[in-house]
């Protein structure tokens, strides 16, 4: 079994900021890609940011210059900090990974059961 288990959710006033953190968990061999994904109500899930292995990032160009995504390979856990806050960033944030249970299995996608973010005033 492989867990992601979230945490850092909340409610913060616009301009504030708010760092989720996902830790991943279980019978696991390595850890590829991780990304956070939100989904606000009556809107499809949408990708905010992802990171591979290696450190490389992307960013949707909605958050560009104010979430800065890291992770800590050793411990299989992915942040996100988020900065000057928007009423828009109101959503569900999912944590996603990309998981090899072993060397020889191909990598199969895993998700967090959410954490809920609220920017209001």
């Amino acid at each position: 079994q492989v867990q992601l288990v979230e945490s850092g959710g909340g409610l913060v006033q616009p301009g504030g900021s708010l760092r989720l953190t996902c830790a991943v968990s279980g019978n696991i061999y390595r850890v590829n890609k991780m990304g956070w994904y939100r989904q606000a109500p009556g809107k499809q899930r949408e990708l905010v940011a992802a990171i591979t292995s290696g450190g490389s990032t992307n960013y949707a160009d909605s958050v560009k210059g104010r979430f800065t995504i890291s992770r800590d390979n050793a411990q299989n856990t992915v942040y996100l900090q988020m900065n000057s806050l928007k009423p828009e960033d109101t959503a569900v944030y999912f944590c996603n990974a990309q998981v090899y249970r072993t060397v020889l299995t191909r990598p199969s996608d895993y998700w967090g059961q959410g954490t809920q973010v609220t920017v209001s005033s």
